[in-house]
């Protein structure tokens, strides 16, 4: 079921990095092009962070494009409190030894788009900056994509950066409602909508790592706990367990500081599995509209179900067996570890 071709756009980002990782570990993918737009941590940080997860996978031929330094219309604000001051946690990556491409994120999104018509499956794990820009420069962008898949919005949840918003479209909101808009083309794919309601059941345990480890065949085998020094450490030997180790590490404790257990919410690596499968889920059609005025709701996503505003402009993920998924997904990453070491 996997798409031919794949064009990723992240904030990279602890779960972009799993993101990232489980896409690298689909041996007959192409992934045309990473986007570094800024969200999570600044866009230099976030393209150091792609450029080294490519070289150190081996896989320093995928281009990385930077993104815009900043949303369309207000501040960047960053969340280091929650990734780290480097995005990827505890964990130190090794410098980059390749060097990003010439061509921002924007443009990179519409080459993409015109090598590949209608083939390309767009993935958007942060901010929609890049692609709206995109969209800017070529209006028919959403017509010539084969699916969009984007994590972001909360419907019937609450929000994780304010009361009703989500971060990658608290962000950025006038960039989410203008990619909304865009998609609402008659000739244009319903993107699928991977938003809090359905993401937060992604819960990633310490349990799971040992399992990744055991099966990657590193040791020692590192339980985290809730009561562990902070910053400790792995010294696992697989190298990628110990970034992935040292970068939940940092995710588990942040969770644990908010209140919601010592886990890690696995939002994005939830998408990119929807993005090579839509058929591992269920969706509701609407139409999504994003917030840009209110005081207290400004980046809010709006689903209307009932088609009281217009036709569907989007596909929510409603379902998924979440258990299945975080297993699938151990078992890719443990698999990949083995090969990449």
């Amino acid at each position: 079921m996997s798409p031919a071709s794949i064009f990723y756009d992240c904030d990279t980002g602890i779960d972009d990095s799993l993101a990232l990782l489980y896409l690298l570990a689909q041996p007959e993918l192409v992934i045309v092009g990473v986007a570094s737009t800024a969200g999570n941590v600044p866009a230099d940080v976030v393209t150091a962070n792609n450029l080294a997860w490519l070289d150190f996978t081996g896989r320093d031929d995928i281009p990385v494009h930077p993104g815009a330094p900043g949303p369309l219309a207000v501040p960047l604000r960053t969340c280091e409190d929650t990734h780290g001051p480097l995005g990827v946690g505890y964990a130190e990556l090794p410098s980059p030894t390749t060097l990003s491409s010439h061509v921002d994120a924007a443009d990179a999104w519409l080459a993409a788009a015109d090598a590949h018509p209608g083939e390309l499956v767009g993935l958007v794990t942060g901010p929609m900056t890049s692609l709206a820009e995109a969209i800017r420069r070529d209006p028919a962008l959403p017509t010539k994509l084969r699916r969009l898949v984007i994590m972001g919005g909360a419907f019937h949840v609450h929000g994780n950066t304010t009361p009703v918003g989500e971060w990658n479209v608290v962000v950025d909101p006038e960039a989410a409602a203008e990619v909304f808009d865009a998609f609402s083309a008659d000739d244009a794919p319903n993107p699928y909508v991977c938003a809090l309601d359905i993401t937060e059941t992604m819960m990633l345990t310490p349990d799971h790592l040992v399992r990744l480890a055991a099966s990657a065949e590193s040791t020692p085998l590192e339980l985290p706990d809730v009561d562990d020094e902070r910053g400790i450490r792995s010294v696992a030997s697989n190298a990628l367990v110990r970034y992935l180790v040292d970068a939940l590490r940092f995710y588990f404790e942040f969770h644990s500081d908010m209140n919601e257990g010592y886990i890690a919410h696995v939002h994005d690596p939830f998408a990119a599995m929807v993005a090579l499968d839509p058929s591992l889920v269920s969706t509701t059609p609407a139409r999504v509209t994003v917030e840009l005025i209110g005081t207290h709701t400004r980046g809010m996503t709006v689903a209307d179900e009932r088609g009281m505003t217009g036709e569907p402009n989007a596909a929510i993920v409603t379902s998924a067996d979440s258990e299945a998924l975080l297993d699938k997904l151990i078992d890719t990453l443990s698999s990949f570890a083995r090969r990449v070491g």
